[in-house]
């Protein structure tokens, strides 16, 4: 069956390219797909733009589209199974990983279905008796959606679940790696009953297939999250026509311990924080700093466990940790290690591709942990993306924070500590968008998530990001008019 989905019509692309997914547990083909070029994905947005500017969504009451939302919500419940299956198969991650995915996936849905109707706009007082002035919320129009390959379809639910409960129509484009989540999603969302050309999808290869969604006129909004160079080109193009822009780029992310912090809570956190899915995550805690008086004995116990982590595909219900999404993903990342080691970082597990025929058709990298890192090597600055923690040493609070501000990045981070007030006065001072204190990674629908510096802006979860998707409109009513005579 073909898998671009323009216009409400499954079709292929026009020059009939395709592309073979493959599993980077074990290279086995997971399927074929259409693959889109640049013609097809201009056929979606003005499939997108009718649907706008002539179709019922932006004016379908607010509670109809909740309605909508709460039923593929229903419908992704429904299809767990099958959606946990395909999103392992693509990404290699754990199939338990991925089941926790799609029940956060469905409640993404569920809340923005619920919070579609909640912002019905606000009275402004004018202390004028004759005069009615009112906001009113308005969808932004045609939104192009582009998704990254590590978390597909909750990545992917951030973005289309607000912008449909705001009344929008969108282009979406997953990443060429990921492709079969997202194939799934657009069945959902026709069986929820979503109007033709509401919902486009083009699969393929940022600069065939997401070129046009950048710099198209009939394009109103960007919202992107990836990397930090694709990000700057996204924005340079979307500044031709001053689109609307949300954008989530890479992090390096400081994880801060104290010496006072809780130690079997503080080490294994650490190691969720940077292992968690084989550190391709963007809030991952590629950085670790601990306190001088506590480094050796912290360092030396997450080595151990770290080395124990086991490693293997994603229905292996041993495995602990999964391989990488591509070899071209772990090429990158042992050339990280590398650069790190000719920096004068001691490699103290990992390092090294693993061995055994169960790991030599996959794209398997271990937990790597890189000590004595100073805030001047590039392996502490640039982001790996892969299983790799750097160590740095601090003393004390002043110095912790300049450390962890000390990046391009801003994204997230966090603080262990069991000194209250000084958890509280660490995070007011870091330049991040999101803070933990004695945890890591957990995040709630309800909650903004964003970045600073370099890591991005725009929200795109909690009640700003269905602000994301919507225009304020002023709306001023004079109930008495009467000639104001300035040019009598």
């Amino acid at each position: 069956m073909p898998d671009l989905f323009i216009d409400g019509t499954w079709r292929s692309a026009l020059d009939e390219r395709t592309r073979e997914i493959r599993c980077p547990a074990d290279g086995s083909l997971v399927g074929v797909v259409d693959e889109a070029g640049g013609k097809d994905t201009v056929e979606a947005i003005a499939a997108a733009r009718r649907a706008f500017d002539e179709g019922p969504w932006p004016t379908t009451p607010a509670a109809d589209r909740g309605d909508l939302l709460l039923r593929v919500a229903d419908l992704l419940l429904r299809d767990k199974d099958a959606l946990a299956r395909a999103e392992s198969l693509d990404t290699g991650k754990r199939l338990v990983e991925s089941e926790y995915d799609i029940d956060d996936i469905a409640n993404c849905f569920r809340y923005f279905g619920r919070a579609a109707a909640a912002e019905t706009g606000r009275v402004v007082e004018t202390g004028t008796a004759s005069v009615d002035s009112r906001v009113v919320y308005e969808p932004v129009g045609v939104c192009a959606l582009i998704t990254p390959w590590n978390y597909p379809l909750l990545q992917t639910a951030w973005k289309v679940a607000p912008a449909l409960a705001a009344g929008n129509t969108f282009v979406l484009k997953p990443s060429e790696l990921t492709p079969h989540t997202a194939i799934h999603l657009m069945r959902l969302l026709e069986e929820a009953g979503l109007p033709p050309g509401v919902a486009n999808l083009v699969l393929g290869a940022g600069p065939e297939a997401g070129a046009p969604l950048g710099d198209h006129p009939d394009v109103d909004l960007v919202s992107f999250t990836g990397g930090l160079q694709t990000g700057r080109r996204l924005m340079a193009a979307a500044a031709g026509t001053v689109k609307k822009i949300a954008l989530e780029l890479g992090g390096k992310n400081p994880n801060i311990v104290f010496a006072d912090a809780d130690f079997e809570t503080a080490v294994d956190l650490a190691l969720t924080a940077v292992f968690l899915h084989s550190g391709q995550v963007c809030s991952s805690g590629a950085r670790l700093l601990v306190e001088d008086s506590l480094h050796d004995r912290f360092v030396d116990e997450l080595v151990r466990r770290a080395s124990r982590i086991r490693l293997g595909g994603p229905f292996d219900e041993r495995a602990q940790s999964g391989p990488l999404v591509s070899a071209a993903h772990r090429a990158k990342v042992e050339a990280y290690v590398a650069k790190g080691l000719a920096e004068g970082a001691v490699l103290r597990c990992g390092g090294a591709r693993p061995s055994g025929p169960e790991f030599e058709a996959g794209f398997y990298y271990p937990p790597t942990v890189l000590d004595e890192c100073s805030s001047d090597m590039s392996v502490v600055q640039d982001e790996s993306f892969g299983p790799v923690l750097t160590v740095e040493r601090f003393s004390g609070e002043a110095e912790a924070v300049r450390l962890a501000n000390d990046t391009i990045y801003g994204l997230a981070g966090a603080v262990f500590t069991t000194d209250e007030a000084k958890a509280q006065r660490v995070a007011a001072r870091l330049r991040l968008g999101t803070v933990w204190i004695n945890d890591y990674h957990p995040y709630v629908p309800q909650a903004e998530w964003g970045g600073f510096k370099q890591s991005g802006f725009g929200r795109e979860l909690g009640p700003s990001g269905l602000a994301e998707y919507r225009e304020a409109k002023h709306i001023w009513r004079n109930t008495n008019p009467s000639p104001q005579g300035w040019f009598a």
